[in-house]
């Protein structure tokens, strides 16, 4: 198989390298000698098309992975859709006409699977757009869907090779543990945790427990994204999904016996599920020779690890 870029030699934008994604992702291209740039939100905030466009004009990447986003978990997507929507349009819109504008020929964008329509079977790439989306995250889903189309837009006019990436849902160190806007993994790894150091006889759980998902370790992904980066050469998006699905109640009583929490689960159905299954086909990616290596168990307890070091 050969490279159509090498990323060898060039100088890699990560845009938000602070959060999970981003941290792991410039961790691996350090260990491998690449020339990362970075900015700290504080010095660049990617919502002003300004600034953007200075700071790439000035720093020149040969290649932006653009990871930086507003995220969250199903509450805080339906508590609080304008922002999802207009803050994620802003980011990615100015970074992407930034990058064209400067000469920047290769671009990776990270997108997400709940820009598919609802589905009971493995999802493939060419279903995005012909189905209803989940209602709890559909502005979040149609900003993504917004990145996905322009950067297959930009190359079709302009032939740039900007890809866009749909991973499944993400855990691993560095996530957002702290409140209930986080994800579903470390929100359960931080109440399991906080259940167990209070001596809690309960714990309750959001949603009934029984929708299914698909969940990839961060540095799964990050190996997916560099492939992905110098061996795939097209305009549609790739799918990156672990090829494993657990029961969100199954997944709660995992966590529970890796943190050694001794009370008891109560699911409290009064709160949304979201979609009963996301599982994606991830053979485009699995073609190319990538596979998840890392299982959800020692995923788990590697993040459960990180979070106890890093907890206050």
């Amino acid at each position: 198989m050969n490279k159509i870029y090498s990323l060898k030699g060039k100088k890699i934008w990560v845009s938000g390298h602070t959060g999970m994604v981003g941290s792991a992702l410039i961790k691996k291209l350090e260990s491998i000698k690449y020339d990362v740039l970075t900015i700290e939100r504080k010095k660049l905030d990617l919502r002003i098309q300004s600034d953007v466009d200075f700071w790439i004009n000035k720093n020149s990447p040969d290649i932006i992975f653009h990871i930086a986003g507003k995220v969250g978990g199903i509450l805080e997507n339906s508590n609080k859709p304008a922002d999802f929507i207009s803050e994620n349009l802003q980011m990615q819109n100015n970074v992407i006409n930034s990058a064209f504008k400067f000469g920047v020929k290769r671009l990776i964008f990270l997108g997400s699977a709940c820009i598919y329509p609802i589905s009971n079977k493995p999802i493939k790439e060419h279903e995005l757009l012909l189905g209803e989306l989940e209602p709890t995250n559909r502005s979040y889903s149609i900003a993504k869907i917004a990145g996905i189309e322009m950067c297959r837009a930009f190359s079709k006019q302009f032939g740039v090779n900007y890809t866009s990436v749909q991973p499944n849902n993400l855990y691993g160190p560095n996530d957002n543990f702290t409140d209930d806007s986080a994800h579903v993994i470390s929100s359960l790894l931080r109440k399991l945790h906080f259940a167990k150091i209070k001596n809690l006889e309960n714990c309750t759980i959001w949603g009934t427990g029984k929708p299914k998902r698909e969940f990839l370790f961060v540095d799964d992904l990050v190996d997916a994204l560099i492939m992905i980066s110098e061996y795939y050469d097209s305009i549609e998006p790739i799918n990156v999904g672990s090829g494993e699905e657990i029961r969100i109640k199954d997944l709660a009583y995992l966590i529970k016996e890796i943190v050694k929490y001794n009370g008891k689960l109560i699911f409290d159905e009064s709160y949304p599920d979201g979609v009963m299954r996301k599982f994606l086909d991830s053979s485009k990616i699995t073609n190319l020779g990538w596979k998840s290596r890392i299982k959800l168990e020692q995923g788990l307890k590697r993040t459960y690890n990180w979070y106890k070091k890093n907890s206050s």
